[in-house]
């Protein structure tokens, strides 16, 4: 077994050195951790990378990406080639510097911030739960393992997923701690002096040790690990660097070995082969570990076939949404529009999710402790429990780091279409795993309420104003604002056909229901013409949110003073972006432009150009009721009207 492990180490070492670049510590560290699991608990078949009921395995110590690729080149996956492990870290190669789903055939989740492939894989185990409620458990049985380094242990992100995973007793988890006690400082003492076991313990889990380099210690702490009522953490003991000169320090952890350290690690391990060459023997055993998952995949394969479950999976794991919720929708639209409410457009993303949930059984809700604020549960809403997984709303507590996290874990493992709320405010607790859906596609989607200054009396410390910027500049994010009741149910719409993190920023204030037609989804270009000016357009006011309704308002009062005015609403930069140049040019018309949002101006010259006027806070708010913020930052018919006639 200790050359088998080598093979995966060397590999490593090769990628490494090869590229001069990467982190060998860990590697050299977790080889025999990992080769024992998995060559004999890991259930995975490489010819099928994406089977549904595989086990999913998270690096969250993403920096030691190189020993991933050679577990999957070792097993048989038949992209991760020779080739590929000799382009590590180089320009679109599979072998990135650290693992990224949806890139490499085999990683289930992206990592490199660490603490994040910890709390994913919350998020995975929970859906597993869920989805074998739903299906079945001789459909459904999937484990989730994770490893992971001091330095996921050390962010604050860790303390939130491991309370959340206790809390639900998700014995489907298991932890492969990398104890060493060093990370790129030095050793751990010099910054903590917390006894992990116990802080898991506390947390509920079920806690092991074992000798992370005896093969045999390593088998029966795994083996102990599969039939546990609580998710399990296994405290591995190990040296950073295993076999190298620099063995037990933190300069191994992130920098190359050298030629010469490289050469005394081969011979202090004992391994001869050649760079990037693993013996016939040793890749034989590793090509027939890779093949064991082939029979269990088939065997399960039959066991959906005979339960007749073959439709009901796809139509799950395609997230397929039934056509009669178009026509639930239609019919929620005619009713706003019959209707005309004013409210705030959180209270409507709550009647849009009364209809969403109740006819779409994949989507599954939470709050971080604001679901009365959020308005995110519905009549159909069941909170899932320890005991009871057949909800679809989970309480996250106080938690918004691990929320997100947790989030992007349930989208990844397949099914599922979650959405979660907080103040938007706090998306910057968020931003992290924000990135990550995005990195990954994951759909997910973010309820972000108190979207302004109109929060009022909570002050700056609740009121957001950089929060759009810094999601609008953030990748495949779909940013969605909408005015009303009509736009926030055509906003969830497209959220639900976005392949990737879409968010809802959502007032507290009410306003006025401003569309009168339904027909065609009008957020769906971004941005449109709401109300046109009657005669040739003098000026143009683009807005979004809350400042829809005063846009309005303002093209009023500018027509009684004989100017006329178009006003735009822009619900969705993103989608605006990808129309066409006509279609733009279109809506922005020729005529001067001022925007209007009650955030900051960032990024709205993009829109308004370099003689436009924004209308905006770039300064941080204050306490006082909303309506007098609104007056005292200009967010004014009077002002919007006094700057038009200084342009004009």
């Amino acid at each position: 077994m200790k050359q088998r492990a080598n093979a995966v180490r060397f590999l490593a070492m090769d990628m490494i050195s090869q590229a001069n670049s990467g982190h060998p510590g860990m590697p050299l560290g977790m080889a025999d951790i990992l080769t024992v699991l998995w060559t004999k608990f890991l259930r995975f078949d490489p010819q099928k990378p994406d089977w549904y009921n595989r086990d999913r395995f998270i690096l969250s110590n993403g920096h030691g990406s190189a020993v991933l690729y050679a577990l999957l080149y070792l097993t048989g996956y038949p992209e991760m080639t020779l080739d590929e492990l000799k382009n590590f870290r180089q320009f679109r190669s599979k072998t990135p510097g650290h693992p990224e789903a949806g890139h490499t055939a085999g990683v289930d989740f992206s990592t490199g911030p660490l603490g994040q492939g910890l709390a994913g894989g919350v998020g995975m185990a929970i859906a597993e739960k869920m989805a074998a409620v739903r299906l079945g458990k001789e459909i459904v049985s999937h484990k989730t393992y994770i490893t992971v380094g001091d330095g996921c242990l050390m962010e604050g992100i860790s303390e939130e997923a491991i309370e959340l995973a206790g809390h639900l007793k998700l014995n489907n988890l298991i932890v492969l701690w990398d104890d060493n006690g060093t990370t790129i400082d030095g050793k751990t003492d010099i910054a903590t002096s917390v006894d992990m076991k116990k802080r898991f313990e506390a947390a509920g889990w079920h806690v092991l040790t074992a000798d992370g380099h005896d093969f045999e210690d390593i088998e029966k702490a795994l083996f102990e690990a599969q039939n546990q009522e609580k998710p399990v953490l296994i405290d591995f003991k190990t040296v950073i660097g295993f076999g190298s000169p620099k063995a037990g320090t933190s300069a191994v952890h992130g920098s190359p070995l050298k030629a010469d350290e490289l050469a005394k690690t081969r011979q202090a391990l004992g391994w001869t082969a050649e760079s990037f060459h693993v013996p016939e023997e040793i890749l034989t055993f590793w090509r027939k570990a890779g093949a064991r998952g082939i029979k269990g995949r088939q065997q399960w394969e039959e066991k959906v076939r005979l339960a007749h479950k073959e439709d009901i999976l796809k139509s799950f794991l395609e997230k397929k949404i039934s056509s009669k919720v178009s026509a639930k929708i239609k019919a929620y639209l005619e009713k706003v529009i019959s209707e005309q409410p004013y409210l705030a457009t959180r209270k409507a993303s709550q009647n849009a999710l009364n209809v969403l949930v109740e006819n779409i059984p994949q989507l599954v809700g939470g709050s971080a402790d604001l679901t009365a604020s959020n308005l995110t549960n519905t009549p159909d809403s069941k909170p899932i429990t320890a005991t009871d997984f057949s909800g679809n709303y989970i309480n996250y507590g106080i938690r918004e780091h691990a929320m997100a996290a947790v989030m992007n874990g349930i989208a990844m493992d397949g099914g599922f279409i979650p959405y979660g709320g907080t103040f938007f405010t706090f998306m910057d607790y968020m931003k992290p795993a924000i990135r990550l859906a995005a990195l990954m596609k994951a759909q997910v989607l973010y309820v972000l309420t108190h979207d302004s200054i109109g929060v009022g009396e909570d002050g700056p410390t609740h009121q957001p104003i950089e929060q759009l910027a810094t999601l609008r500049a953030t990748p495949d994010v779909f940013v969605f604002r909408p005015c009303d009741a009509i736009e926030t149910m055509e906003c969830y719409e497209l959220a639900l056909a976005h392949q990737g993190p879409s968010a809802l920023v959502l007032s507290r204030q009410a306003v006025p229901t401003v569309r009168m037609q339904a027909g065609a989804n009008l957020s769906a270009r971004g941005a449109y013409v709401l109300a046109d000016s009657v005669g040739a357009r003098q000026i143009t006011l683009l807005a979004t949110g809350t400042e829809v309704s005063l846009a309005l308002a303002a093209r009023t009062e500018l027509a009684r003073q004989g100017i006329q005015a178009a006003v735009v609403s822009m619900p969705c930069w993103e989608l605006f972006e990808q129309q066409e140049k006509t279609y733009r040019a279109d809506v922005l018309g020729t005529a001067p432009r001022i925007a209007l949002e009650a955030g900051s101006s960032f990024g709205w010259h993009q829109w308004v150009g370099d003689q436009g006027v924004i209308i905006g806070i770039n300064h941080f708010g204050a306490s006082a009721p909303a309506e007098t913020l609104y007056q005292a930052y200009g967010l004014t018919v009077e002002n919007v009207v006094q700057k038009v006639l200084e342009i004009i």
